[in-house]
C-alpha cells in the first residue's frame, strides 16, 4: 500500500518518463497561449474572426482552466489598453509605469484594472454571458487553476506540480509581461503607430504570433498579425486550418495598399487609403523622406549620418513624441540647424495633422494643397513621396 501511495507521489497515474512530461507541457502551455491569442484576444476583443460554438467554448474553457482569467474582465482591459494607449489611464503602458514594473509585476496591474468595475462594463461588450459565465467561470475564477493542479498531480504525481507551476506563470510571464512590457519596449516597427508597439520577432511561433506587437496596433482588427511577407503568425496558421474545415471564419483582415501611377491630385480613393493606412504613409514619409534628406544635409556638411544619435534619428518619426525633456531639446537643435530637415519635419507634423481632421471634404481639400505644396517644396524626396502619396489606393480583395 505504500508502495504504491510512493509510486503514484512520484510518477501519477501514467507513469511517464521525462521525454512525456516535457511533450505534454509544451501542449498544454501552447494550447494555452491560443485561447488567449484566438479566443480571448482576436474573436473576443478585436472581433477579427468567429469560431464555431464548440471551438469557441473549448479555448473559453480552456483559459478557464489555466488562467482563470475571466473573459469580460480581459477583453475590457485590452481594449482600453488600446483606447489609451501609452496614456497615464493605459492599464499597462512601459511608458508610465516603467519596464521593470510591467514585465515582472503586470498581474498585479492586470487585477488591479480588474478591479474598477465601470470599465468592465464599459469596455466589456458583448462578451458570453451565459449560464455557465454567470455561475462558473465568472463567478469562481480560481476554480479552473485547482481542478488543473488536481489534473497534473493524478497524470503525473510530484511532478504534475512542477508542471502546473509552469503553467500558472506562463500566461503572466509571456503575455502581461513580455507582450505588454517588451512589445512597447523592444523590437523592430513596421508602421510609425502612435505608440511605442513593437513587433519582438518576424517570427511568431513561441506565443501564439503575439510577437507582432506593432502589426498588432496598426490594425488591431485584423485576425492576421503577419503583414510581411518574411512574417509568419502561427495563429493565423491555425485560424486558417479551422476555417479549412468550416470551424473559424474571418471577419477582418488587414487591408493591402495599391499605389496607382499618373495620378494627377489625391481623389477620394486616396484619403480612404490614407486614412486607413495612415501608420504605412508615416513609415513612407519617414524611410522615403526624412532619412534620405538627413543623410543628403550630412554628406553637404562632409559628417556622416551617425552623427546623429541613433535614438533621436529614429525619434524624427514621430517628431520626439517618446523622448524626454532633454532629449527633445536635443532633437530640436538638431533640426534647427539643417534646413531642409525642418521643412519635411513641418511636412510630417503637418500630414500628421490632417490624418486627425474631421469631415472628409475638408481633409480632401487639406491633402490635395498639401501634395501641391511638396511637389513645389524643391526638395526631391518630399516630391517623389508626394507623387506616390496620391496614388494611394486600397488594393481590391
Amino acid at each position: 500500500m505504500m508502495q504504491a501511495f510512493l509510486d503514484f507521489a512520484a510518477r501519477g497515474l501514467t507513469g511517464a518518463g521525462w521525454v512525456t512530461w516535457l511533450v505534454y507541457g509544451l501542449i498544454v502551455t501552447q494550447l494555452t497561449i491560443f485561447a488567449v491569442t484566438l479566443y480571448l484576444h482576436r474573436s473576443q476583443t478585436h472581433r477579427g474572426v468567429d469560431f464555431h460554438p464548440a471551438v469557441a467554448h473549448f479555448l473559453r474553457f480552456w483559459a478557464w482552466l489555466t488562467t482563470g482569467m475571466v473573459t469580460k474582465e480581459w477583453v475590457a482591459i485590452h481594449r482600453k489598453h488600446h483606447a489609451l494607449v501609452e496614456t497615464a489611464d493605459d492599464p499597462h503602458s512601459p511608458q508610465i509605469y516603467g519596464i521593470k514594473k510591467v514585465f515582472w509585476d503586470g498581474v498585479s496591474l492586470y487585477r488591479d484594472a480588474s478591479k474598477i468595475r465601470e470599465d468592465m462594463e464599459k469596455y466589456g461588450r458583448g462578451t458570453p454571458d451565459d449560464w455557465l459565465e454567470r455561475h462558473v467561470y465568472g463567478a469562481h475564477p480560481y476554480m479552473g487553476p485547482t481542478l488543473m493542479a488536481f489534473i497534473d498531480i493524478a497524470l503525473f504525481g510530484s511532478v504534475g506540480l512542477a508542471i502546473w507551476a509552469i503553467q500558472m506563470i506562463w500566461i503572466p510571464f509571456w503575455a502581461a509581461g513580455f507582450v505588454n512590457g517588451i512589445g512597447h519596449w523592444w523590437g523592430y516597427r513596421n508602421f510609425e503607430s502612435s505608440d511605442t508597439a513593437t513587433n519582438l520577432l518576424p517570427w511568431g511561433f513561441w506565443i501564439g504570433g503575439e510577437e507582432l506587437h506593432n502589426n498588432h496596433h496598426a490594425f488591431p482588427s485584423s485576425a492576421k498579425f503577419a503583414l510581411r511577407k518574411w512574417e509568419f503568425d502561427i495563429g493565423w496558421a491555425v485560424i486558417c486550418g479551422l476555417r479549412a474545415v468550416g470551424l473559424a471564419k474571418v471577419l477582418r483582415v488587414a487591408p493591402k495598399l495599391d499605389v496607382r501611377p499618373n495620378v494627377k491630385l489625391p481623389d477620394t480613393d486616396t484619403l480612404k487609403a490614407v486614412l486607413t493606412h495612415r501608420f504605412h504613409a508615416m513609415t513612407d514619409f519617414y524611410r522615403m523622406v526624412i532619412v534620405p534628406t538627413l543623410r543628403e544635409e550630412a554628406g553637404h556638411a562632409g559628417e556622416s549620418i551617425k552623427a546623429v544619435p541613433r535614438r533621436l534619428r529614429r525619434a524624427l518619426a514621430d517628431g520626439g513624441r517618446w523622448l524626454d525633456r532633454d532629449r527633445q531639446q536635443q532633437l530640436q537643435d538638431i533640426v534647427a540647424r539643417r534646413p531642409a530637415l525642418r521643412v519635411v519635419c513641418e511636412y510630417r507634423a503637418r500630414l500628421a495633422g490632417l490624418m486627425e481632421q474631421r469631415g472628409a471634404e475638408a481633409a480632401l481639400k487639406g491633402l490635395q494643397q498639401w501634395v501641391h505644396e511638396a511637389e513645389q517644396s524643391g526638395i526631391r524626396a518630399l516630391q517623389d513621396f508626394a507623387q506616390r502619396l496620391k496614388g494611394y489606393r486600397l488594393a481590391t480583395a
